[in-house]
């Protein structure tokens, strides 16, 4: 029996998230910049529509912080004990963010639930003035990450709270007017319940992508029937078995696969066949792949027997 390995382009020690870290940066400071002037804002006007805007920034800072650290480690050597590194910490970060969203979300509707029963006091003036700056802020930083957001799930976690919280900043701009032409404050719990449930869709689905790897399931991107198919028709193979794809970390998937062999001579040559086919077609990058002969697996087949 033989095997093959071989890597794509993508090193360990580089990542999806890693090349967009300088976006990652700035819009980490322009978000806690402004996470306090809005949290300010929020206790001052009454407004649960704001502070909810004020969470939801809060927890964006938070976010873009994890998705640097996980990027930090990301960079760390492998070691015996962790052969692929630590890659795969920023997998954890868009997990962690998404619970953490989810939880925000709990909190949110409830606080909105009592502000039904007893409705504060809003100042419609400076709450519009806090949610106009917010707008801004949310939309320079959604221009920073929009590039790495389709590469890295680590960037789309934190795009995502970026966006909520922008479409939040909208919202409170919304409530603010109602408050200010109105009078009508009910308007403020409605639109703080709504900026909460906002988010839930597009949180779950990240929370079932991180999980999804994390459970070392198969690229969505990549057809596993298909690829057993291809694999199958390369001259000299007769079957293939334990064929398994799987993600390390954005941008990163992994292929293993054995390959049985009528005639064993042509295992190298089957092998570059194999490797060019998995990278090139399938834009698999880490490819470990085993031939075996025919006549010795069916040898040991009726052993068994």
């Amino acid at each position: 029996m033989g095997h093959g390995h071989a890597h794509g382009a993508v090193s360990r020690g580089e990542t999806a998230a890693g090349r967009h870290k300088g976006s990652l940066l700035a819009a980490l400071a322009l978000t806690a910049a402004f996470m306090v002037a809005e949290v300010v804002g929020g206790l001052w006007t009454g407004s649960l529509a704001l502070l909810a805007d004020a969470a939801h920034m809060l927890t964006d800072a938070g976010g873009l912080a994890l998705a640097l650290i996980a990027i930090r480690f990301a960079e760390r050597p492998a070691t015996p004990q962790k052969t692929y590194g630590y890659v795969r910490t920023e997998v954890l970060s868009a997990l962690t963010n998404a619970v953490v969203l989810l939880l925000l979300t709990v909190y949110i509707l409830y606080e909105a639930y009592e502000r039904f029963r007893n409705p504060p006091e809003i100042l419609g003036g400076p709450m519009l003035a806090v949610a106009a700056t917010g707008l801004v802020v949310n939309l320079i930083s959604m221009k920073l990450l929009s590039g790495g957001s389709s590469e890295s799930i680590n960037v789309k976690g934190a795009y995502f709270e970026v966006l909520s919280d922008m479409l939040g900043s909208l919202g409170v701009i919304l409530a603010a007017l109602v408050v200010m032409l109105t009078g009508w404050t009910l308007v403020d719990p409605i639109i703080g319940a709504g900026i909460g449930l906002f988010i839930v869709p597009r949180t779950w689905i990240l929370l079932k992508q991180a999980v999804h790897i994390l459970m070392e399931g198969t690229p969505p991107e990549v057809d596993l029937a298909l690829l057993e198919k291809k694999l199958a028709e390369i001259p000299g193979v007769v079957a293939v078995h334990d064929l398994h794809v799987w993600t390390i970390t954005s941008g990163l998937d992994a292929m293993s696969g054995h390959l049985v062999l009528a005639d064993m001579a042509r295992a190298r040559e089957v092998l570059v066949a194999a490797r060019e086919l998995v990278e090139h077609e399938f834009g698999i990058g880490h490819v470990t792949i085993q031939t075996e002969d025919q006549a010795l697996r069916e040898a040991e087949g009726e052993t068994r027997l």
